[in-house]
């Protein structure tokens, strides 16, 4: 998926976050719910972690120096766990901590028709993000079930914006509920327990983000399509024998570093082998333009390579 893609989806969830943010910040000085409390700081930080998004996104895309020779791609992997450590800190403790704080000590939520109107209208503009986001993400799916493409996505600002507004319109939900079960059937206590269940929702989110980037920041293979395509050119020059080993890393979403071992005929000579990987290598990056650094090393099959 290209930069501008992503930087589309994150702007489209920014201004809507942002939007909503001082709309829900409002309601909560003035009603006085947890709830709505709990869902304005979601918003807000929502709003910073998008920001941290194309911060991640702009230092991604320095080129390669002598400190960093591989490039700067995984700078968004690191912005992208930051994102995820924030949601958990930031989101969820002050959710469950407003929550908690309501149980103990319960008060009746003023105006609570504001409320109504104010989740409404959340419902609205978070529904309009997550359908931008979504939409995005269907054009990279690689796999029938979303949860196993998400697993397999080399680009975290996509299913970080779909996490972000799928956790914020279950907690939207979560809002309503409350506040309504509470305002019919007099318990004030919902209000609080509506926060608590918010902030569950939001480690969860955390939980799952920081999981799936922590795996890009170690160092992700390429995909078996893109590894099986590289070995299929391999294959097909006369000069090899055997592929020893093909080794992938993602160093960015759409930055990948390859490592390839090849045993080479033994009778041919050191003009024919550089010929062979000259060519190889023009292949490959005409298929696989996302392939950026190519590295071959001539070994025999005999090696140990363990």
């Amino acid at each position: 998926m290209s930069s501008h893609s992503s930087k589309k989806v994150i702007y489209a969830a920014l201004i809507g976050n942002f939007l909503i943010a001082i709309t829900k910040s409002a309601a909560a000085a003035y009603t006085n719910s947890s709830a709505m409390m709990s869902e304005a700081i979601h918003s807000i930080v929502d709003c910073g972690n998008q920001g941290l998004l194309l911060y991640g996104i702009k230092k991604s895309k320095r080129p390669a120096d002598r400190a960093h020779p591989f490039g700067y791609g995984m700078e968004l992997y690191f912005w992208t766990f930051v994102v995820a450590i924030l949601i958990f800190a930031i989101g969820a403790g002050i959710s469950l901590y407003e929550g908690v704080t309501k149980v103990i000590t319960p008060h009746a939520v003023t105006d609570i028709y504001i409320n109504y109107i104010v989740l409404g209208i959340a419902v609205i503009f978070e529904g309009g993000a997550w359908w931008i986001a979504y939409k995005e993400f269907k054009l990279s799916q690689s796999e029938p079930s979303l949860i196993k493409s998400v697993l397999k996505s080399k680009d975290p600002t996509i299913f970080t914006v779909l996490f972000e507004d799928t956790a914020a319109m279950l907690g939207l939900l979560v809002a309503l509920g409350g506040l309504f079960i509470g305002d019919m059937l007099n318990i004030p206590e919902m209000d609080g327990i509506a926060s608590i269940l918010i902030g569950l929702i939001l480690a969860s989110t955390a939980f799952l983000l920081a999981y799936e980037t922590k795996g890009l920041l170690i160092g992700e293979a390429a995909s078996g399509d893109v590894i099986r395509t590289v070995e299929d050119i391999a294959s097909a020059k006369d000069e090899i024998i055997a592929i020893n080993e093909t080794l992938t890393m993602h160093m960015g979403p759409q930055d990948i570093l390859l490592n390839l071992s090849l045993d080479f005929k033994n009778d041919i000579s050191a003009a024919e082998v550089e010929r062979a990987v000259s060519e190889m290598e023009q292949e490959i990056k005409s298929r696989l333009p996302e392939i950026k650094r190519i590295f071959i090393e001539a070994q025999s099959g005999e090696v140990d390579l363990g």
